[in-house]
């Protein structure tokens, strides 16, 4: 008798996914499509998307987001039994908030090479003067990562050249009710 293939859905590709979808829901908000999840023991605690132009804040970037809510679920601001998945590299202030944090591992999908602190320009998640050291998984689903970028910038350089109106943020949207562009950086 042949034994059937178990299938795992405790897999760097499959928390990788679960990032996927946050980030395609901040695409539906006109935000940057970064989506980030942590996962404590092979049970995601966390789920987040950017929201820097919805909530006004500079500091609503996916990982800040799942930080905090993984702090909450874990009773505690030391989460050293914790992985992060986030679709793209973590930039600075990101990666101050996850050795601070004490995370276990980071998982990215596409590398920043102009910003990125996970080793595409910086790596702060493992400078040997820290008080912590993540380890770093690079490139887990990253052409997808990057296509749901690339289209989300595309889409917004379209909408540009169309003349539609410059508005960022899903909020701004629901008070406008014009069309959004996010042309990003």
């Amino acid at each position: 008798m042949i034994e059937p293939e178990l299938i795992s859905f405790n897999t760097d590709d499959h928390f990788m996914r679960e990032a996927l979808r946050q980030a395609r829901k901040a695409a539906r908000q006109d935000e940057v499509p970064i989506g980030a999840v942590i996962v404590h023991q092979g049970n995601i605690i966390a789920r987040a998307w950017n929201q820097v132009e919805t909530l006004k804040d500079a500091t609503a970037h996916a990982e800040m987001l799942a930080l905090t809510q993984a702090e909450s679920a874990m009773e505690d601001w030391r989460l050293n039994e914790c992985d992060l998945y986030v679709t793209k590299e973590p930039c600075p202030m990101c990666a101050g908030a996850i050795v601070h944090c004490r995370i276990r591992r980071v998982i990215f999908g596409c590398p920043d090479v102009k910003g990125g602190a996970a080793g595409g320009f910086w790596n702060l998640l493992q400078a040997p003067n820290l008080n912590h050291s993540c380890e770093i998984t690079s490139g887990v689903l990253g052409d997808e990562c990057v296509h749901v970028l690339k289209e989300f910038f595309a889409e917004a350089r379209k909408r540009k050249q169309d003349g539609l109106v410059h508005i960022k943020g899903a909020a701004n949207l629901l008070q406008n009710g014009n069309a959004t562009i996010f042309d990003g950086p």
